[in-house]
């Protein structure tokens, strides 16, 4: 069905009972029962859409971030951490919390409920049943991973400048050592600027493609919040995705971001910023840990971890140094024409 402002009209007006009248219940999966079962209940798919959507993204941004709250109150964790001596505390966490609920309510909430009519009109569906198949959602999501990474780093270096930095993204920039929830702490501004780029995506496919199923944009959403929650997280594990796909940004990448303030600006691919050379200062302390794992592997545990630490306090000291540049604090180094 090919939806305009019309439709999408005479939809709010028809009651569910009516848009689902041929559908044949007995063909389709569990969650898809479940999902018209959802709407027939609220009776209205403007609400039922809106209610949904916003739920969903509570309850995974909020279930995904519980698992990093255990992990960092269980010490043996901690020779995973990137910053070992860098633990949130409760408070931490709960004036995390509440800031990002104060975005949640009145930043992404709007957004989100204002999304489902307007790409409805582009022609996205939402009540509708069946879903679309695996192999019609795979290259969108993948579209939008790629769409989103861009714009992401764009976004993100131009917040790295001036009153857009000290005004708007020092707020993020709060724990040199970020963790799962802290992923979208964030000024007001800030959520709205870079959820740009995770909702623009789907929406310019829909207009440019007539063919879009909000399950798709659901599926999409859960992935990149699970990307963002996992990449503040703090932790490298063995296990984590950067060592099975090596062109994945995860923790040990952006860590390195709130550590040093400069490089790696995109989310969840490293392209770009291999691409732009905006991760030449991370490759190179890349480098200077494996030399000094390599120097320090005869020596002890303690003598390890305080050559880390402060290996760590070196990169962060310039990390400072760059912030305050960024905000005019300070002023940039002067550069020396040879001759």
């Amino acid at each position: 069905m090919t939806f305009n402002a019309t439709t999408v009209a005479a939809v709010a007006q028809t009651t569910t009972q009516q848009l689902y009248a041929n559908i044949d219940f007995t063909k389709l999966s569990w969650l898809e029962q479940m999902w018209a079962a959802w709407y027939i209940w609220i009776d209205n798919p403007i609400i039922a859409t809106g209610l949904m959507s916003f739920l969903l993204h509570e309850f995974v941004y909020f279930g995904r971030s519980i698992p990093w709250i255990i992990i960092d109150a269980i010490p043996y964790f901690r020779r995973w951490k990137l910053q070992p001596n860098k633990v949130p505390t409760a408070q931490e966490q709960w004036e995390c919390t509440k800031m990002v609920l104060f975005s949640h309510f009145t930043i992404e909430l709007p957004a989100i409920w204002l999304f489902h009519p307007m790409a409805e009109n582009f022609g996205m569906s939402t009540w509708q049943v069946p879903f679309p198949s695996w192999t019609t959602m795979f290259p969108q999501i993948a579209i939008f991973f790629v769409f989103e990474d861009m714009f992401h780093y764009f976004a993100h270096q131009a917040l790295h400048t001036g009153a857009l930095y000290k005004h708007i993204h020092k707020i993020h920039h709060k724990y040199s050592a970020p963790f799962g929830l802290a992923a979208e702490y964030a000024h007001p501004a800030e959520v709205f600027i870079l959820g740009t780029g995770t909702i623009a995506g789907p929406v310019l496919y829909c207009w440019y493609t007539r063919n879009l199923h909000i399950f798709t944009v659901y599926i999409w959403i859960t992935l990149r919040l699970f990307q963002a929650i996992d990449a503040h997280s703090g932790y490298d594990f063995p296990w984590s995705l950067q060592h099975i796909i090596p062109f994945w940004s995860g923790a040990e990448h952006h860590d390195f971001h709130h550590m040093a303030f400069t490089n790696n600006f995109s989310t969840s691919f490293r392209w770009c910023d291999r691409i732009f050379g905006t991760d030449d200062k991370y490759r190179e302390y890349r480098a200077r840990i494996t030399a000094q794992k390599a120097a320090m592997k005869n020596k002890s545990k303690s003598e390890r971890e305080e050559a880390e630490r402060n290996l760590i306090a070196e990169i962060e000291a310039e990390g400072l140094r760059a912030e305050a540049i960024a905000e005019g604090s300070m002023p940039a180094p002067k550069t020396v024409k040879v001759q």
